[in-house]
């Protein structure tokens, strides 16, 4: 497993809602906060427990939300409050 890179959650939330707005038809998607999970220290210890959708449909949006969640966890996980 490669190292992942920490980010806060306000530095997380926004790279994910980013990535998120850049899937087709998730223009007006948006995400307001990633939450971290339990018990988990490395990896992908973060989810999108919520997305706005705006005008957005709900099943471009579960696609990409998935897609953006696997990608980014790949690549960053969240800090632990300190």
């Amino acid at each position: 497993m490669t190292a992942t890179t920490g980010k806060t959650s306000a530095e997380l939330t926004v790279i994910a809602n980013e990535a998120l707005r850049s899937q087709p038809g998730c223009e007006t998607a948006s995400v307001p906060a990633v939450r971290g999970l339990p018990n988990i220290v490395e990896g992908r210890n973060w989810e999108i427990p919520n997305v706005i959708l705006g005008d957005s449909l709900i099943s471009d949006v579960d696609r990409a939300v998935i897609s953006v969640h696997r990608r980014l966890g790949r690549k960053y996980h969240l800090l632990g409050d300190d």
